[in-house]
C-alpha cells in the first residue's frame, strides 16, 4: 500500500506470486503499528479487496492475538505454506504462530531473521489477492530491510508515528531510510492523537497534537489522517476484531476509512493508467524553456503535454500548459492531475524522482536540451540518447 510507524506496510502487485498491495512502516515501538495495520487490512477488505495481511515481527507478534488467531495451526501444502482464513477477503500470516507460545522468546540474529521473513514472503499460498499488508517491527533494521529488498514492487509504506517529538524523530529516519531504499512513502498516519470524552466531549491531546502533520509537511510527504485515541479499540483488539468491524461508525472507524481513502484513489489512477497503456494511450510531459527541452524540470517555463499512441508511435495531440508556482511536491502533483505517464528532462533529484514515482509518473532523465516533439518521437522509437543526469543529488 502494494502498496508499508508499526510498519504497517501497503503494497501492491507482485508479491508471494500473486497480485498484491503492501503497506509497512518503521518506526520506534508503542505507537500502534500493527492495530493500524489490522485495521486498514479490515478496512480494505469492507471496501470489497481480498487482502494478506503478514505479520514479520520477530521478536513481539502481534497480529495472532489482534485477529484472534493465536492457536492456528499453518500448514504444509503442495503449493506452499498455508494462511490463516480470518474472514472472506482476509488471510493472515505471522511469525508468532510458529512459536511454541505466546511467551516464548525469540532470540535470533539477523541472518536468521532474514531467511524466515524470506521464507513468508516467498513460499506462502495466498491464494488471489488485491493487496497485501505486510506489519513490520519499528526501526529501520533487519526485518523492514528485508522486506524492501524482497518486494521489488511494493507500492510503498506507510509510517505510523504518535504527536509526541521523541516519536517524531524516530519517523523522521524510518522516512529517511525509505528514501534510501528507493520505497517511495505513502504517506504519514498520526496514532494516539487527543481523546475526546464521551461523557463531556471536552478534547484533550495527552500527547500533544499536530506533530504527525507537521512533520509529513516538511519531508515533503502525503499526511493521511489523525486517530483518536478511543478505548473501543483496546476493548475490540483484546478481542480479535478491529474496531473498523467491530463498530464501524464509531469516529476511530470513520478515521480509518478517511486514511484509507486517498490510498484506494490511488490504485483506482494507476489502474486507469495501466489501461491506458493497455490501450497504447500514454501522455508524455517535457519540461520546456525556451522552446527547448529544460535541462532541469524545477526551472522550467513551461510544460509540453503530448498525446501519444505507442503503438503506432506517434503524437496524437499536443498542449502547453504554464505550471504553478515551482514549490516542494507540488509539480508531480499537478503532472499527476494533468494525467501524464512520463516525464523526460535532462535532470532531476532523486527526492523528485520519488515524489514522482509516488504520483504513478515514470521518469527519464539525461536527455540533451532538443525540441520536444523530436525528443517524444525519439522516445517513441526506442532511439532517446540519454546521459548523465544532471541533477543526481
Amino acid at each position: 500500500m502494494g502498496r508499508r510507524p508499526d510498519d504497517g506496510r501497503l503494497s501492491h502487485r507482485e508479491c508471494a506470486g500473486s497480485s498484491t498491495s503492501s503497506s509497512s512502516s518503521p518506526v520506534r515501538g508503542g505507537v500502534g503499528k500493527s492495530t493500524v495495520a489490522a485495521n486498514l487490512a479490515a478496512a480494505l477488505v469492507m471496501a470489497g479487496k481480498k487482502v494478506g495481511l503478514l505479520d514479520i515481527d520477530v521478536h513481539g507478534p502481534s497480529i495472532p492475538k489482534l485477529l484472534h488467531v493465536e492457536g492456528a495451526r499453518v500448514q504444509a501444502t503442495p503449493t506452499g505454506l498455508r494462511p490463516v482464513h480470518v474472514a472472506d477477503g482476509l488471510k493472515v500470516m505471522s511469525v508468532g504462530l510458529f512459536l511454541g507460545g505466546q511467551d516464548q522468546a525469540v532470540i535470533w540474529r539477523g541472518p536468521m531473521k532474514h531467511s524466515v521473513i524470506k521464507q513468508l514472503l516467498k513460499d506462502v499460498d495466498w491464494g488471489e489477492r488485491d493487496y497485501l499488508v505486510v506489519d513490520s517491527p519499528p526501526g529501520t533494521g533487519d526485518e523492514p530491510l528485508t522486506v524492501i529488498q524482497l518486494i521489488e514492487k511494493a507500492d510503498g509504506a506507510i509510517i505510523v508515528t504518535t504527536p509526541q517529538e521523541v516519536a517524531i524523530q524516530d519517523v523522521r529516519r524510518s522516512i529517511m531510510f525509505c528514501r534510501r531504499l528507493a520505497l517511495p512513502v505513502l504517506g504519514v498516519v498520526e496514532n494516539m492523537s487527543g481523546f475526546k470524552c464521551p461523557e463531556c466531549g471536552t478534547h484533550t491531546a495527552i500527547f500533544g497534537a499536530g506533530g504527525g502533520e507537521t512533520m509529513a509537511r516538511e519531508l515533503e510527504v502525503p499526511f493521511l489522517g489523525a486517530i483518536p485515541i478511543d478505548p473501543k479499540v483496546v476493548l475490540s483488539g483484546d478481542g480479535g476484531k478491529p474496531i473498523v468491524q467491530a463498530d464501524p461508525h464509531a469516529e476511530t472507524s470513520r478515521a480509518f476509512a478517511r486514511i484509507l481513502r486517498p490510498l484506494l484513489q490511488r490504485d483506482l489512477a494507476a489502474a486507469g493508467t495501466q489501461l491506458k497503456r493497455q490501450e497504447g494511450l500514454m501522455k508524455v510531459a517535457i519540461p520546456v524553456a525556451q522552446g527547448m527541452l529544460s535541462a532541469h524540470f524545477g526551472h522550467c517555463e513551461q510544460f509540453a503535454l503530448f498525446d501519444v499512441d505507442t503503438d503506432a508511435k506517434t503524437i496524437v495531440s499536443r498542449q502547453t500548459l504554464t505550471p504553478p508556482a515551482h514549490e516542494p511536491g507540488v509539480l508531480p502533483r499537478w503532472l499527476h492531475e494533468q494525467q501524464a505517464n512520463v516525464i523526460i528532462t535532462g535532470g532531476m533529484g532523486a527526492r523528485a524522482q520519488s515524489l514522482f514515482a509516488q504520483n504513478g509518473i515514470q521518469v527519464v532523465v539525461g536527455a540533451a536540451s532538443a525540441d520536444p516533439e523530436r525528443v517524444v518521437l525519439d522516445y517513441l522509437a526506442g532511439t532517446l540518447q540519454t546521459g548523465n543526469n544532471v541533477c543526481d543529488h
